[in-house]
């Protein structure tokens, strides 16, 4: 009788072990899962980004160089990027609030002075964010584009749901891809800023959870 109540215990023991252990390891799961997601969603727009240069290149690149550099204003520059961009990802008209506040990987938050702050953000027609940050004549790249991945649901940062790229006249290239790999995995974990991830995680870099 003693054996089979002592079963009875070390049964619901390891039973409540389980459980615990199940409890402990979904939830990591699951967001090594959503992670994954927003990696193959972010290489997709990556592919678009160089499928809509290569356009442009085998078309008339002269001709849309040639309108940058006769463009007098930023606005003028922007419009152009805009219609350029807009057959690729479908953005939406208006720009988009200013409401949105993104963080770097280890926390802190992108400030209006910084390279990878992005003014002129608009929602593509699945609710991703895009951001387009033109740069000034005479110096590369031609324009930076960012994208949150799931647009305004969290986490908005910087090397989970949002990564960008540069866009030259003759190439395209993740943020990041100037790094060395030891620079890149530094970058891409929680004390760095998660730039680099945009290029890391194309070349197959894992992620830390």
């Amino acid at each position: 009788m003693k054996n089979k109540h002592f079963w009875k215990l070390e049964y619901s023991i390891t039973l409540i072990t389980i459980f615990a252990i199940t409890l402990l390891l979904v939830p990591t799961s699951i967001q090594s899962t959503v992670q994954a997601q927003f990696i193959t969603r972010w290489k997709d727009c990556y592919n678009r980004i160089s499928y809509m240069k290569d356009v442009i290149s085998k078309q008339e690149q002269s001709d849309i160089l040639k309108s940058f550099k006769r463009a007098k204003t930023e606005e003028e520059r922007e419009h152009i990027i805009i219609n350029l961009i807009k057959p690729y990802f479908r953005l939406k008209e208006d720009k988009f609030p200013k409401h949105y506040h993104p963080r770097y990987l280890n926390k802190k938050r992108v400030k209006k002075s910084d390279l990878y702050y992005f003014s002129d953000i608009y929602y593509t027609d699945n609710k991703m964010i895009v951001g387009i940050k033109d740069i000034d004549e005479g110096e590369e790249p031609m324009f930076m584009m960012m994208f949150d991945i799931n647009g305004m649901l969290l986490p908005n940062t910087w090397g989970k749901d949002i990564y960008g790229a540069k866009i030259y006249k003759d190439r395209v290239e993740a943020f990041g891809q100037a790094k060395t790999l030891d620079e890149m995995r530094q970058d891409c974990s929680p004390e760095g800023s998660g730039i680099s991830c945009s290029y890391y995680y194309r070349i197959g870099g894992y992620f830390v959870d």
